[in-house]
């Protein structure tokens, strides 16, 4: 079978987006190279039935692959990158997920002709619930785009921006943001606990909540806004907590502040 996607990297990332898209059929492994130096992420490749090697020198010679996946660490990313020029001629098109790497530092490297996207995606799609956002260049053709997106989507929700510097955005919201969540569930586990409730129960009910007020947000086509105040009983106990939160704006501002730093890092990186 034609060599249709060369995967470059195989941690937890690549691995998990290879997985999904093996899983969904949306790709065979008889359709995948994966160039991974480390010989036990190399051999889970291979397990998947995925043709592997060291480095990219592995990759078959006739291969003309229609995307080239870059799922390596952003300090390695140059270096990494050189060692497809030979796939630089416009058939093969360049995604990254390399956080803070701009679609110029490929095309530096690469030259003018090479189709890039530029995808953002998040710890979640390890069990595919993750959050993608993808930004292409101006070579990418419109198949190409929906031909990513399709593949993307076995990891979770996809969508497209047109400007490049949201990227930073993108980075403080979705790409920091399971960090945000994992916290609120520990603040609310340590306030359960100060409450009286045994740790492990305290642990069930910030997860499960979480999880379950998560899940209600996304199937029931109610904004969140509108869920609140179902929630909310006027003068009653969660109405008591909000008033809290929400007093002079309280968790939104924190929010805003801690989104904007991380964006103004990101940004920080990128140079």
């Amino acid at each position: 079978m034609t060599i249709r996607l060369v995967l470059a990297g195989c941690g937890n990332m690549g691995y998990a987006m290879l997985s999904g898209w093996l899983k969904s059929g949306k790709l065979a492994p008889a359709a995948v190279f994966v160039v991974e130096p480390n010989a036990e992420l190399r051999k889970r490749a291979e397990a998947l039935g995925c043709g592997a090697a060291a480095d990219a020198g592995g990759i078959p010679a006739d291969a003309v692959p229609a995307l080239v996946v870059i799922a390596v660490k952003p300090q390695v990313i140059r270096d990494v990158t050189a060692a497809y020029k030979r796939f630089d001629d416009g058939r093969t098109t360049f995604v990254s997920i390399a956080a803070g790497t701009p679609v110029a530092t490929f095309e530096a490297i690469l030259g003018n002709r090479a189709p890039i996207i530029r995808c953002m995606p998040n710890t979640p799609a390890a069990i595919g619930k993750g959050m993608m956002v993808v930004f292409s260049n101006r070579l990418v053709a419109d198949d190409t785009k929906r031909f990513v997106a399709d593949l993307l989507s076995a990891s979770g929700e996809v969508a497209d921006i047109d400007d490049e510097s949201l990227m930073d955005a993108v980075t403080a919201v979705s790409g920091s943001g399971p960090a945000y969540v994992f916290h609120f569930i520990e603040a609310l586990t340590v306030a359960a606990e100060k409450a009286g409730l045994p740790s492990a129960t305290a642990r069930l009910l910030a997860m499960q909540t979480v999880h379950g007020a998560a899940s209600l947000a996304a199937e029931s086509g109610e904004e969140p806004g509108v869920l609140r105040q179902q929630v909310t009983s006027p003068n009653g106990t969660t109405a008591a907590a909000l008033a809290v939160l929400m007093g002079e704006e309280r968790l939104a501002n924190l929010l805003t502040e801690a989104v904007e730093a991380a964006r103004l890092r990101s940004i920080e990186l990128g140079k």
